[in-house]
């Protein structure tokens, strides 16, 4: 049989295009049937009509405004609902992120799909099975705790003709509040949690008949290309729209700095977008890629905040930076037996859809306004964009439609301000398309992020004391900056928004005091957002390989030297399985001596918490290091997961092996570079990602424990993968890489280094 890795290595050398020539439907048309036959239903997240309606003939679709964004969310939805209806789970339909059908629990990201999202469908669910119980009794004379669900189907528990749940609403609504007590099905009569049913999306995926928002089309509409400045915070001077001769029925809109061209044919619009003459002024005012880490250090504090202030006598943690605090702590560092400092960098990074960004916008006369995306917080954007553009909220729709996947703010919410403010302006639906270039040189990017640790040890090796300082851009709420905002002369707040990237920042071992400072910076080069696990790639990256140089200066080995450090049953457990299947055998770190023909070889191993309170993680790993040409090769990642209760297990596989494959590639290759004025990373060539032939073999444990809370894992694996990869290719090679990506040409230069 072959496995899925020796299929896609197979495929490494070739290219393979699935298209349709199917007419595509209107979004808005292809959610309708979700919605045929039913009443007027509330978006009330508290009554739950909202979350779910009964069709007549006992089928039910669930509405959330959570999105499945290649994560599998939307089947594992739909067993947590099918498990409290008593359904089968081919007879529930979820529609996700449409504000005009769904209730409003918030955006996707965090890993919250399941843990906000999936638990309300489910507490609605639950409720609703109570109501339908009840009145089953009532029609069929019998109490309801005689009765059950099963096939959709209200029937005596010991047998006997029942009713259809269909014929127990009020033409599909139950009118009733979500009761938060409503019981749940309880682990052990679980029938549907726990299984592994197939994702309903996979075959039109597989064959290519998948409808893509890059694929959406609508009568009328308009193909759109906006030029963009050659360099951030250039601004327009002059377009000759003359130079557009030969090019029938282009128009061309230009609000300020903003300019864009439309036409009725694609084609014709991408000829125009690249004819069009206009000139800019100049700008250079960015800082080069090459020495952003010093450009941090010495940029401008917006603020300083102690993030963990753990074991100190003096004030807790959310007291702030205390001056007795600090100078407690510099005591204990002085008076060390050992004392160990080390800096870290991690560079920023895009999102690197495949698929470049687009979304399509109908802004009517009256107001009326329907927007097509592949936005993961749907309601959000709609505030944004309806503050933005003068629109009324209550008149404006978001309807997500899967998009090439971002795990993050990517382009994708710039593409649908862009295709509004050129349908308003045009007065008739607008798909706006982004090119390669337009992704990679404009898309918000991962921050960049410095850290600085220190600690001491006693002659035990018993940490006294642990010293993180990280510079980190500042964290601000509310709309980041928008392209089309700027450039057309819109006001709004700029802010940036990259999440909580300062959780992870401290070990998760016993340490005497242990702080965490975040130097919060007033600038960034670049417009930054969320991407993947925000922050916490980075600053595990930095913590888990501190943990390893610390190891290596006592002699000891790394696995023997955190467990004995952790005291968590369940961290233990991950640790100790992941580190049986993987064969870890103690020594030290490095082994120098480690050798496959001319090749070094090196384990290593990470260990995180997500965020201090979500999943346990620990990933263990093999690599080759060529000392010849600095390429590093990832033989095997085994990768043990505990995130509670377990709802879908193949499709969490899938999720944590694509977790580990995203982030080997940032590891590895992933980097924007940039020069005084502009990102030159733009294609695949200048930012290269993991390729087909590079992965590793994956084994992925998972520790199950139905009845624990439930845990999303959209992000928590990402998170050891870097730190784990850089402790192997210390352990084969002796030499410490401090800044991701371990790129061919970083490792050779290091390794020629005396």
């Amino acid at each position: 049989m072959t496995s899925r890795r020796e299929l896609l290595q197979s495929l490494g050398a070739g290219l393979v295009v699935g298209f349709t020539l199917e007419a595509v439907p209107r979004a808005i048309d292809a959610q309708a049937p979700a919605a045929a036959a039913i009443g007027v239903r509330p978006v009330d997240p508290n009554q739950v009509d909202s979350f779910l309606a009964i069709h007549p003939e006992g089928a039910v679709t669930i509405y959330t405004s959570k999105v499945d964004v290649g994560t599998g969310m939307r089947v594992a939805i739909a067993q947590m609902a099918a498990e409290e209806l008593g359904l089968p789970i081919e007879r529930i339909t979820v529609v996700g992120g449409d504000t005009g059908l769904c209730p409003n629990t918030g955006g996707t990201g965090g890993s919250t799909g399941l843990t906000r999202g999936g638990t309300a469908v489910r507490q609605a669910a639950a409720t609703a099975r109570q109501a339908l119980l009840a009145r089953g009794g009532l029609r069929l004379g019998r109490p309801a705790g005689e009765l059950t669900i099963d096939g959709g189907e209200v029937r005596p528990v010991d047998g006997g003709p029942g009713l259809g749940i269909g014929a127990l609403t009020d033409n599909g609504l139950l009118s009733l509040a979500v009761d938060p007590d409503a019981p749940l099905t309880p682990p052990g009569h679980y029938r549907v949690v726990g299984t592994s049913p197939s994702r309903p999306d996979m075959p039109a995926k597989c064959t290519g008949r998948h409808t893509y928002v890059q694929d959406l089309r609508l009568r009328g509409m308009l193909h759109a290309r906006v030029i963009r400045p050659p360099a951030p915070g250039a601004r327009l001077r002059s377009v000759d729209e003359s130079s557009l001769d030969g090019i029938p029925d282009v128009r061309v809109v230009r609000i300020e700095s903003f300019l864009a061209v439309a036409a009725p044919d694609e084609w014709a619009a991408v000829r125009a977008a690249s004819a069009l003459n206009a000139t800019w002024t100049e700008v250079n005012e960015l800082p080069g890629h090459d020495r952003l880490d010093e450009w941090v250090r010495r940029g401008v504090v917006e603020r300083n905040q102690v993030i963990v202030n753990r074991g100190s006598p003096v004030a807790p943690a959310d007291a702030g930076s205390s001056e007795d605090d600090a100078r407690a702590l510099e005591a204990v560092l002085a008076g060390a037996a050992r004392r160990f400092s080390a800096s870290y960098f991690w560079p920023n990074q895009s999102h690197a859809s495949l698929g470049p960004s687009a979304a399509v916008a109908d802004v009517r006369e009256d107001g009326e306004t329907t927007i097509w995306t592949s936005s993961q917080v749907t309601f959000g954007l709609r505030s944004t964009l309806a503050r933005l553009f003068g629109l009324q909220p209550g008149r404006v729709r978001v309807i997500f439609v899967e998009g090439s996947g971002s795990y993050g703010t990517n382009g994708a919410d710039h593409a649908a301000a862009d295709a509004v403010l050129l349908s308003k302006t045009l007065r008739l639906p607008v798909r706006v398309q982004w090119t390669r270039q337009d992704e990679h040189a404009w898309d918000p990017k991962g921050p960049q992020q410095l850290i600085d640790l220190r600690a001491g040890v006693d002659a035990s090796g018993r940490i006294l004391a642990w010293d993180t300082e990280m510079w980190i851009p500042e964290n601000r709420r509310g709309p980041r900056s928008v392209l089309a905002a700027d450039t057309a002369g819109i006001p709004h707040e700029s802010g940036r928004d990259a999440a909580a990237i300062f959780e992870n920042g401290d070990p998760p071992y016993e340490a005497d005091r242990v702080r965490v400072l975040a130097h919060w910076m007033r600038d960034t080069p670049l417009n930054t957002s969320n991407l993947r696990a925000p922050g916490k790639p980075a600053n595990v990256f930095a913590v888990e390989g501190f943990v390893d140089e610390i190891c290596a200066a006592l002699g000891v080995d790394p696995l023997m030297f955190r467990v004995e450090r952790l005291s968590d049953p369940r961290a233990l457990e991950v640790v100790r399985r992941a580190a049986a299947a993987f064969g870890w055998q103690a020594r030290p770190s490095p082994n120098l001596k480690a050798r496959q023909g001319d090749l070094l070889t090196g384990r290593g191993m990470a260990y995180v918490r997500y965020k201090g309170t979500e999943n346990y993680v620990a990933t263990f790993m093999d690599v080759d290091v060529d000392p010849a040409t600095g390429r590093i090769a990832v033989r095997r990642v085994v990768c043990a997961h505990d995130c509670g209760l377990v709802v879908n297990p193949d499709a969490l596989r899938n999720q944590i092996e694509g977790a580990i494959v995203q982030t080997l590639s940032r590891a590895l290759h992933e980097e924007i570079t940039f020069d005084t004025a502009r990102v030159t990373s733009v294609d695949w060539a200048s930012y290269p990602i993991l390729t087909f032939r590079e992965l590793p073999e994956i084994e992925v444990i998972l520790v199950e424990r139905p009845e624990e809370a439930l845990w999303g894992a959209g992000e928590a694996a990402t998170v050891p993968v870097a730190a784990a990869l850089g402790n192997a290719v210390f352990d084969a090679t002796g030499v410490r890489l401090r800044r991701v990506p371990l790129t061919t040409e970083r490792v050779k230069a290091a390794l020629s280094t005396p």
